[in-house]
């Protein structure tokens, strides 16, 4: 069974990337029946992110999520965190689950993990899916601890909650263990 498709828009990257539209994204995206957008955006004003979720919601039927700005989940339709975004709401993981919980209610929560730990943890928390990576490396994380290749298998069996590859993932990968996988620089590139 190939995994569904979980498409990452990171605006600092598209412009860096020959700065497509988010329509001209928005179609790459159908071509490829993705499921699911991430929505990226380290830089822009709040109202600018908010104009492009908008767009992005109007636009695909799929769900639409914010990356690490749990504020903007209330003008989609989630958030996912990375392991430190969530320490900052608190360092005890299943209160800082309940806090944001209590802001985003039944919203679709994500967790990014990178290892057995993070896995075993994630599996105690009231989230949706993970993110587990980085199964390459890619240029829309600079951070990358460790690249998990092969291990990402064995990894994402682990895990009790739907798993999203995360981190290097391309179009063309097939990745049958998983549920989704996640693809970003190379999505809007591979016309």
């Amino acid at each position: 069974m190939l995994a569904d498709l979980y498409a990452l828009y990171d605006f600092e990257l598209n412009q860096k990337m020959g700065n497509k539209s988010i329509d001209e994204f928005l179609q790459i995206c159908k071509k490829h029946n993705a499921k699911i957008i991430q929505y990226r955006d380290k830089v822009n004003d709040i109202d600018s992110k908010i104009d492009s979720i908008m767009k992005l919601k109007a636009n695909f039927d799929g769900k639409v999520l914010v990356n690490d700005d749990i504020e903007l989940a209330l003008f989609c339709d989630g958030v996912h965190l990375g392991q430190e975004d969530l320490k900052e709401v608190d360092k005890d993981f299943e209160n800082a689950v309940k806090k944001v919980r209590n802001q985003i209610g039944r919203k679709t929560l994500g967790l990014s993990t990178h290892n057995k730990e993070e896995i075993l943890l994630a599996n105690t928390l009231d989230i949706d899916y993970i993110g587990l990576g980085a199964y390459r490396d890619t240029s829309t994380k600079k951070d990358i601890k460790e690249v998990l290749g092969e291990k990402i298998k064995e990894l994402a069996l682990l895990s009790t909650h739907p798993v999203a590859i995360i981190g290097g993932v391309k179009v063309s990968d097939e990745i049958d263990f998983a549920k989704y996988k996640v693809v970003g620089s190379d999505l809007y590139l591979c016309d």
